[in-house]
């Protein structure tokens, strides 16, 4: 998207006024809808135990001992049990019984998912300015829906039922995760990376290189917000589409596969008991290997597009030598305090202090302050707008709504799949990673996993314990097999489209800032992931995840 969608107001009815008015027609629809639309049965307390691989007996138990304080499996700060798709151990388990959500209820989201594809075909100059709207209308329908129509399933006087609170909580999340990814985008905005001269082949893999490395020290999002300016900047003369897509395939998404702190997925793992160095040694022959093939495919198709630009009419010669120059210190002691704030939550709670939302109140903070003592002279420089970022911000707040019927429809339906092989998790996990926010399908999918055992997931539950299974339900697998299939799925498929990995919109909203003719949602799917990173990732299942 251009960065004049975010300039000067064009003729006709938009911006905040429409924003609101469209968000309270989405809220009354929804509240039509859970009126005519009768609300679905509740699961019965027998099918949530089966799904989380548990008994009614145990969630009492847990219920019992999370009131005394010792359930330290539960961690409030990042809400792994409502990515479960469950409400659970935050009231009681057995008065909250989840409704029974079926494939209908995802109707908005898959709307907003055409809309984001097709409305730039359609009319691109509408939908420049009325993005929000439809993200705003669509997700105004479901958080109504659910507060109204699906809120009646608990049993405790002044406990918000299911409806509600599964809204809050995806409310928080929302918070978390667009103040990381728009404190990061800020922080990097003051950080000026200069490279002189221009991108030659063997200079540009080499930048992909080293962002598929630093994105498991500061998460894709950081170095995809720290290097792609520099990137783009470097090849202005000949930047192509192909350059910026194979960024977001390297740097944004499977670069950060290597530890917990590369990709959210990876962390809520180690949150459930994944222990860091297995992360790190069962997933580095996967990401190396992934990221040598796409550094050698992006080395071939720069190599052909330097040659065709060098004897076009256009090409000029290059006469400055390369050299770098980095400025705006100050804002990387900004960095380390928003990657900070991801493990502030965990760290109060485990100090025994209530913390939900502190550590993105802290990001947010650092933003402020690393904006404002940013050098102007490099904001100029990287032509640093809050353009990109309004898009993602608007547009995840529909996503993040509309696609809780269809989380909570798999992790209600978990054990039911037929998912029982690491080719099936692998391909399973890959496939909704590709189109859904890959946090939550990566624990529902590991829910499973350990449901295969009779186990529960969880640091002080079953993980331990399920690491070590040698032999899985009969299955021939080791849990370890299950696990690595699990994590390469939720990593390496959220580079299929723009929406399967955060970084993704945010490079392509910053690229189109910049000048750059970026494909369409479907032209980027059939032009670049289906012939180029499909064939990898077949390659990566045939060696690892089978």
């Amino acid at each position: 998207m251009s960065d004049s969608a975010h300039g000067h107001a064009k003729p006709g009815f938009q911006g905040p006024k429409c924003w609101i008015l469209t968000a309270i027609a989405g809220l009354v629809l929804g509240a039509i809808l859970a009126k005519v639309l009768p609300a679905p049965d509740t699961i019965p307390l027998e099918k949530i135990a089966e799904t989380r691989g548990t008994t009614v007996e145990k969630m009492k138990e847990e219920y019992e001992a999370s009131k005394q304080g010792h359930d330290d499996h539960v961690d409030h700060a990042h809400g792994e049990h409502e990515e479960h798709g469950h409400a659970e151990a935050l009231v009681d388990p057995m008065t909250i019984k989840a409704p029974d959500i079926r494939p209908w209820h995802a109707i908005p989201f898959a709307l907003l998912l055409l809309a984001i594809a097709l409305m730039p075909f359609i009319n691109l100059h509408f939908w420049e300015h009325h993005f929000p709207d439809f993200a705003f209308f669509l997700g105004g329908i479901m958080i109504s829906y659910y507060f109204v129509a699906l809120n009646a399933f608990t049993s405790l006087k002044g406990v918000p039922g299911y409806g509600g609170h599964k809204m809050v909580h995806v409310g928080m999340e929302y918070l978390q995760f667009i103040a990381l990814v728009g404190a990061l985008y800020v922080v990097t905005g003051g950080i000026l990376i200069d490279i002189k001269g221009r991108g030659k082949p063997w200079l540009n893999t080499l930048i992909l290189a080293i962002g598929g490395v630093i994105a498991n020290v500061i998460g894709t999002t950081g170095a995809a917000a720290l290097l792609i300016r520099a990137f783009i900047r470097i090849n202005k003369h000949r930047v192509k589409a192909f350059h910026i897509v194979l960024f977001i395939f390297i740097v944004a998404n499977c670069g950060g596969c290597l530890t917990p702190i590369g990709d959210p997925p990876l962390f809520l793992g180690y949150l459930q008991g994944v222990p860091f160095t297995w992360t790190m040694i069962h997933c580095a022959p996967a990401w190396a290997t992934c990221l040598v093939l796409l550094l050698g495919i992006f080395y071939v198709l720069d190599t052909k597009a330097l040659h065709q630009y060098e004897k076009s009419e256009d090409a000029t010669p290059d006469t400055e030598p390369n050299a770098i120059k980095v400025s705006g210190y100050l804002n990387v002691v900004f960095l380390a305090i928003v990657l900070f704030g991801v493990f502030l939550d965990g760290i109060l709670e485990g100090m025994g202090i209530h913390a939900h939302g502190w550590g993105a109140v802290l990001q947010i903070v650092a933003a402020i302050a690393a904006y404002k003592f940013s050098s102007q002279e490099n904001l100029k420089a990287n032509e640093f707008t809050f353009g990109p970022i309004k898009e993602v911000g608007f547009l995840f707040v529909g996503l993040f709504a509309t696609m809780v019927p269809a989380l909570d429809y798999l992790g209600n339906n978990a054990s039911s799949l037929g998912v029982s092989s690491p080719t099936a998790f692998y391909w399973a996990t890959g496939a909704l990673s590709s189109f859904l926010d890959n946090a939550p399908t990566y624990l529902n999918f590991l829910s499973a996993g350990h449901g295969l055992a009779g186990l529960e997931m969880g640091k002080a539950a079953g993980t331990p314990q399920w690491l070590h299974l040698e032999n899985v339900a009969g299955s021939g697998h080791a849990a370890g097999d299950f696990l690595l299939a699990i994590s390469l799925g939720a990593v390496f498929f959220g580079a299929n489209t723009y929406i399967g990995n955060a970084p993704n919109f945010m490079v392509k909203a910053i690229s189109e800032s910049s000048g750059v003719q970026m494909p369409s949602f479907f032209g980027y799917i059939l032009r670049y992931a289906i012939p180029i990173l499909i064939p990898v990732l077949v390659l990566i299942w045939l060696l690892f995840a089978r």
